[in-house]
């Protein structure tokens, strides 16, 4: 690849150094160029920072400044831009290192949800020929109930009927099926109250009778 014989010319070009053909050439370059474009962008504020340095006054036995002074500056002025790109470089691939590490936490596995609460055994209110267990689960919308109603004795068939009650006394019937001896039922069931709202939970007869009853 053969070398840029404009690449020279940034320095004396911001500092109005170049002939006026010079110049021209240069600038019809800088269209097409794209690293000498961005070299006099690095040096546009070389002047000013020039001008605001109070030049010494020199007596006249001293030698004038030596003629690489103006390269020796531009040296340092390339040499910091240098340094300045590669530690923009090296902060780009430190952002880059910390949204895979961000990308990994995010989807690492999320935590088993917790252990449902164990069921509860429903008290008997009486010498009835009925147990149950039941669990209560909490949710943003209500409560759901699982329980497990099993039976003994000669009874063949029945009606049963689970209640739920509020902290306000008031009754919500939630659930009704058939009773078939020597069989367990299942009933999972929802209910909009609160579970911090109820205060207990009742298996009942059809006609109303009070078998087991779960204090909440």
């Amino acid at each position: 690849m053969s070398e840029d014989p404009f690449a020279t010319f940034d320095a004396a070009y911001v500092l109005g150094a170049l002939s006026p053909e010079d110049r021209q050439r240069f600038e019809e370059h800088l269209r097409t160029c794209d690293r000498c474009a961005a070299s006099v962008r690095e040096l546009a504020g070389l002047p000013g920072l020039l001008a605001r340095v109070d030049a010494p006054a020199v007596p006249p036995d001293l030698a004038p400044p030596p003629p690489d002074l103006l390269p020796s500056v531009l040296r340092r002025v390339r040499r910091g831009r240098r340094i300045r790109t590669a530690v923009t470089s090296a902060s780009a691939a430190l952002a880059v290192s910390a949204c895979v590490a961000l990308a990994v936490v995010a989807s690492a596995p999320s935590p088993a949800p917790p252990p449902a609460p164990p069921a509860l055994a429903m008290t008997a209110l009486g010498a009835f020929p009925v147990r149950a267990d039941a669990r209560l689960d909490a949710f943003s919308w209500g409560t759901q109930v699982d329980m497990s109603c099993s039976y003994t004795g000669d009874r063949s068939s029945g009606e049963y009927v689970l209640v739920a009650i509020s902290r306000s006394g008031q009754e919500t019937q939630l659930a009704t099926w058939k009773a078939v001896p020597d069989n367990t039922a299942r009933i999972v069931i929802g209910t909009a109250l609160k579970a911090s709202d109820l205060t207990a939970l009742e298996v009942r007869t059809g006609s109303g009778l009070a078998l087991l009853r779960l204090t909440l």
